[in-house]
């Protein structure tokens, strides 16, 4: 199984987003699957104009003359791709939505109905055959992921295959805390990761006991969200104070 990670952290290998990135892909490469991660922000992307070429003039080619291209072929290749992005105003992050509206060059302008009798366009490729997502907010309550879940179970519709693993972590500024006492917490959590990226691998999507365990709060204070609002208002003064 090939897996593609299209991570658009803009923080890169500092951010929660790759401490999560990092131990999910461990776990498929210890179950046997080729799996990349690439950085979208280390790529020029342009924004899609709705031209239509991809459709018409050039199936499957954009007019654009960036890093698409290549990044189109990567995620053509792969089993299972993962939009790693953390949580932008209740959504995924701008680099990330261009090479989201930029798949539309993998696709075909003709509609069929789906199961339900609602319209999509007709599937191109037959790769992927799944999606997964996973992503983070500083927030503690997982609700503020509500579009996203939406959002992606869409996506997998409209792109006819799998959504294999939906993952959101509020409290995610707890993933590269530097207070000592978390890292066995983010130890155990990424340990959980290393699972659920196995779990992808030899069975084609999370288990139910998987799902579960990666909702929990990190840390018990993360389930009052008045004494951890309380807490993070005072990192940020303190911040503010120093600078």
């Amino acid at each position: 199984m090939k897996i593609t990670v299209f991570n658009s952290s803009p923080r890169k290998e500092r951010g929660n987003t790759h401490v999560m990135v990092s131990a999910f892909l461990d776990g498929a490469r210890d179950a046997g699957a080729d799996a990349t991660n690439i950085f979208l922000t280390d790529h020029n992307i342009l924004p899609c104009t709705a031209c239509y070429a991809c459709w018409t003039r050039t199936p499957g080619k954009c007019i654009h003359h960036d890093d698409m291209a290549a990044l189109l072929e990567q995620y053509m290749a792969s089993d299972v791709v993962v939009f790693a992005t953390p949580l932008y105003v209740d959504n995924v992050t701008g680099i990330m939505k261009m090479f989201m509206d930029r798949l539309i060059a993998t696709g075909d302008p003709h509609m069929e109905p789906d199961e339900q009798g609602e319209c999509r366009h007709v599937k191109r490729h037959d790769t992927p055959s799944g999606i997964a997502v996973i992503s983070n907010c500083g927030f503690p309550e997982q609700s503020h992921f509500q579009v996203l879940r939406v959002l992606f179970a869409r996506m997998a519709r409209n792109l006819q295959c799998d959504l294999v693993a939906g993952i959101y972590r509020g409290a995610g500024g707890l993933l590269t805390s530097p207070l000592p006492e978390l890292r066995p917490v983010v130890e155990k959590y990424c340990a959980l990761l290393r699972i659920a990226g196995g779990e992808v691998v030899r069975n084609g999507r999370l288990s139910p006991h998987t799902v579960t365990e990666l909702e929990k709060p990190l840390v018990p204070l993360q389930a009052d969200s008045a004494a951890y609002r309380a807490a993070v208002n005072r990192l940020w003064d303190s911040r503010i104070n120093e600078s």
